[in-house]
């Protein structure tokens, strides 16, 4: 059962709730306890998921990654047009092309690039709040602070939700909204780019309006700090007030503000004038672009380092994830002995050790299962050291006498 009261300041744009919850009794945290251990089982059996299903895809890669690198034929920057590497695997960098600029007819923004973003911005009402909990009268009360600002957001700001709405209340729609615009048809020498290589190139740049004619902003707009602003006063803009910023990314086209064309390095599988993704024998597909100018034992080289780099991030989450499936299986174990001082913070102590010991354990021996079908002397290993801590413990206890 819980109750609150609000407590208002001098300040109109801050104020405190207070409510008060009676302290739960054993079997309401038992209860909250039992559902704890239901989510720690399935967080548990997702853990083994990933570790397990984590080792197979990291050999699958690598062994695309090896097989592309044996097969790729690099071109030319300068190459034309040989039908004769139609399904094979190519290898080319060479700076960006596109047929015509991207441009917002609204605020008069042409750019030779790739992709051009329209990012909006309104200046609303935010609803920020602290929480702090204190015990008083054997009951636990929360005060929570509730402050309001004015800041520029790209998205709709609720003020419905606000837990004061009165005197902060935002529009309920942008009146501009943000679009990004991509090229139709983007080329890399003579070969054009596939939809799933023009979607990596997201090296978005601000477009810097410094040299931008004042004379062709219409009247409502104004410049300041590369933004355009739907107002005459930008330094003191009100609830409501619109500003708007571009960027690009792939530019492809000469341009003396913005310097030359985006050199980009591809590997993928030609087929006519097209790029398209390789597959693999492994069942990968191979459809790689990089925003610099590479080789392509240079490229390959990069994604095998980054298979590495995801290998060991997934590695971590699923063993992270037993940790705290086995932490909430076993917080049951603390919830019984809380009640007493000294105990509870043994029993705490232990149990996490008991759960790091565990996590490890079974972590090292699920991706040993993993390799087993691959490199079974490294799943025996990996084994070996995942029973390493039950051995150490076995040795430790004292030896049975003898009646």
């Amino acid at each position: 059962m819980s109750s609150g009261q609000t407590l208002s300041g001098p300040d109109p744009d801050q104020h405190r709730r207070v409510s008060v919850k009676s302290n739960p009794g054993f079997l309401e945290r038992l209860g909250e306890t039992a559902g704890g251990t239901v989510v720690g089982v399935g967080l548990f059996f997702i853990s083994i998921y990933i570790l397990f299903t984590n080792e197979g895809r990291a050999l699958q890669t690598a062994s695309s990654l090896d097989e592309g690198l044996s097969q790729v034929k690099s071109l030319g920057p300068y190459s034309v047009l040989d039908l004769q590497n139609n399904d094979r695997l190519v290898h080319l960098s060479a700076q960006l092309q596109t047929l015509k600029p991207l441009h917002d007819p609204s605020y008069r923004v042409v750019v030779q690039a790739v992709k051009l973003r329209r990012q909006v911005e309104m200046y609303q009402w935010v609803e920020h709040h602290e929480s702090r909990d204190y015990q008083e009268d054997g009951e636990t009360k929360t005060e929570t602070t509730y402050t309001y600002n004015t800041e520029w957001k790209s998205e709709v700001v609720n003020s419905r939700n606000f837990d004061k709405e009165i005197g902060h209340q935002n529009p309920s729609a942008m009146p501009v909204e943000s679009v990004t615009v991509v090229a139709h048809e983007v080329r890399v020498g003579p070969l054009i780019l596939s939809k799933g290589l023009v979607e990596q190139i997201n090296n978005f740049q601000t477009l810097s309006l410094n040299d931008f004619s004042a004379f062709n902003v219409d009247p409502f707009l104004s410049i300041h700090d590369d933004y355009f602003y739907h107002t005459q006063f930008p330094l003191r803009p009100q609830v409501g007030d619109v500003r708007v910023r571009f960027s690009f990314a792939g530019l492809s086209g000469e341009n003396i503000h913005l310097g030359p064309p985006l050199t980009v390095s591809v590997v993928a599988m030609q087929r006519g004038e097209k790029l398209l993704p390789f597959k693999t024998k492994s069942g990968n597909f191979l459809e790689i672009i990089y925003l610099e100018e590479l080789t392509a034992e240079e490229v390959f080289a990069k994604e095998q380092q980054y298979n590495r780099m995801k290998t060991w991030g997934l590695r971590a989450a699923g063993w992270a994830l037993m940790f705290i499936s086995i932490q909430l299986t076993t917080r049951i174990l603390y919830t019984l002995v809380d009640w007493v001082p000294l105990l509870r913070d043994l029993v705490s102590f232990g149990l996490k050790i008991f759960a790091l010991g565990l996590s490890c354990s079974l972590s090292l021996l699920v991706i040993g299962v993993g390799w087993l079908f691959y490199r079974p002397l490294v799943a025996g290993a990996l084994g070996a050291l995942a029973l390493l801590p039950l051995f150490l413990a076995r040795s430790g206890l004292p030896p049975k006498k003898n009646e």
